[in-house]
């Protein structure tokens, strides 16, 4: 998805993202970037808030019916403008989509363990349990005996079935505005940030909540450029740190993308960690390396170089 781009563009794009997951949301992509008065309200938001995902959550809380015709959507945006705008500015998207377990669990596979993993944007951690889950990727295998929810990624390529859950000694995030997991409205943000005609998302959601609820991650609230060298440092005495992330750096402003690339590379080359990113196509310039990513499809890395291309929320994998 584009951000920081021109808000009929980002609208656009997000509708192409869209297709094929949410009919609705396509539509209304598309119609704010047919709609003059519509964009205008946009162009009132900080660029960051004139975000699709948030833009739409937030009528979506306000009585947009979804799955519902544009003209639903416009009338909640123009004729509760206020309390629109008050959701905007006061939540973010933190989908914290658990379902892209099934693409990160194959790389995870490839490290030496004890894991001490450490999620940026981790949202409410609900990422943060990749060995309490199950994983089936059809054609290729499975992993099964963790006893917990099961997590499925259409997988094309030599894809390295893992043989053994990952076993996780330490787990931690930091997030901007990390939530809890026992917070009913967090949790209700969270579950209204999932696209409307995916019901199997939201039971997904439902379960992994259960999961987080029955051991709450530790998570620090701040920026995560300023508290990642911290993290590792109480990481690293319980086994190898893994710094992971999917679908957050892409709410950076460009400098800072840059910054926390230089970041982890340098952690990378220094030995003091291994960086698994997750993130859209034009998101990571420097870690796609100018290749052809297809469209929909998030660049799967380990320590900066491609692994895969993967489906956004986790429903597909194309190893390379």
């Amino acid at each position: 998805m584009l951000l920081y781009d021109d808000v009929i563009e980002e609208y656009r794009d997000f509708a192409t993202y869209a297709a094929g997951d949410s009919p609705c949301f396509e539509e209304w992509a598309l119609g704010v970037a047919e709609d003059d008065e519509v964009l205008a309200w946009l162009d009132t938001l900080p660029p960051i808030k004139r975000q699709p995902n948030l833009v739409l959550a937030a009528a979506r809380w306000h009585g947009a019916p979804a799955p519902g015709s544009y003209d639903g959507l416009r009338r909640v945006l123009l004729e509760r403008e206020a309390e629109v705008r008050a959701t905007v500015m006061s939540r973010a998207t933190q989908t914290n989509e658990v379902g892209r377990l099934a693409t990160l669990a194959p790389v995870l596979g490839l490290l030496d363990g004890p894991l001490a993993l450490i999620e940026v944007g981790a949202s409410a951690g609900l990422c943060l349990f990749p060995d309490r889950y199950d994983y089936v990727w059809p054609p290729l295998g499975g992993l099964r005996g963790s006893g917990g929810p099961v997590l499925t990624a259409e997988a094309t390529g030599a894809l390295p079935v893992p043989e053994r859950h990952p076993e996780v000694a330490w787990r931690g995030g930091v997030d901007l505005n990390p939530l809890d997991v026992s917070d009913e409205d967090a949790m209700a943000w969270l579950e209204n940030l999932v696209w409307p005609e995916q019901d199997e998302r939201r039971h997904r959601l439902r379960e992994a909540i259960g999961v987080a609820r029955r051991e709450p991650p530790a998570l620090r609230r701040g920026d995560l450029l300023d508290h990642l060298p911290d993290l590792l440092d109480e990481a690293a005495p319980h086994g190898t740190p893994v710094v992971f992330h999917s679908a957050v750096i892409a709410y950076l402003e460009e400098a800072d993308r840059d910054r926390f690339h230089d970041l982890m590379t340098g952690l990378v080359a220094e030995g003091r960690c291994r960086w698994i990113s997750n993130e859209g196509r034009r998101v990571l310039p420097a870690v796609t390396g100018g290749r052809e990513v297809p469209s929909g499809r998030f660049v799967t890395a380990l320590d900066g170089v491609p692994v895969a291309w993967s489906h956004g929320h986790g429903h597909a994998i194309d190893w390379l």
